[in-house]
């Protein structure tokens, strides 16, 4: 989805600035022009992480255009990746060997996780290369 970004752009010494009106708070920077699109995807995913509430609906340019306090930069669209910024939790069926399924699960209760936390960390854990 195209959410509004504003740039202020930097110089040889300073990087790029970014803010996002539709994510109070959340701020980013990139070196060049190239990086722009994944540095947003990444504060934006870091701002909403453990958040509960639903994304906002990106703000029209045309009014953010107008307004006084955004000066001196650009206005750029950054195609965020929604799938990544959703919190909800959904129900998957997956099989797995009985025991397999048995070791997780005394596991979990070991160390108070549920089923479902206990896989979430642990794929985490392994994209993560931990």
């Amino acid at each position: 989805m195209l959410y509004p970004v504003y740039v202020h752009i930097g110089d040889k010494k300073h990087a790029h600035g970014m803010e996002f009106p539709d994510f109070p708070g959340c701020f980013s920077a990139a070196d060049d022009w190239e990086e722009v699109n994944r540095m947003a995807q990444e504060a934006v995913e870091c701002h909403v992480a453990g958040e509960d509430a639903p994304l906002p609906a990106p703000t029209p340019l045309e009014k953010l255009a107008r307004d006084p306090k955004y000066k001196g930069g650009v206005w750029m669209l950054v195609d965020l990746d929604t799938t990544r910024l959703d919190p909800a939790p959904k129900r998957v069926n997956i099989s797995l060997p009985g025991s397999l399924l048995s070791q997780i699960d005394e596991y979990a209760e070991a160390h108070h996780l549920s089923r479902s936390g206990f896989l979430a960390k642990a794929a985490q854990e392994a994209m993560n290369g931990k």
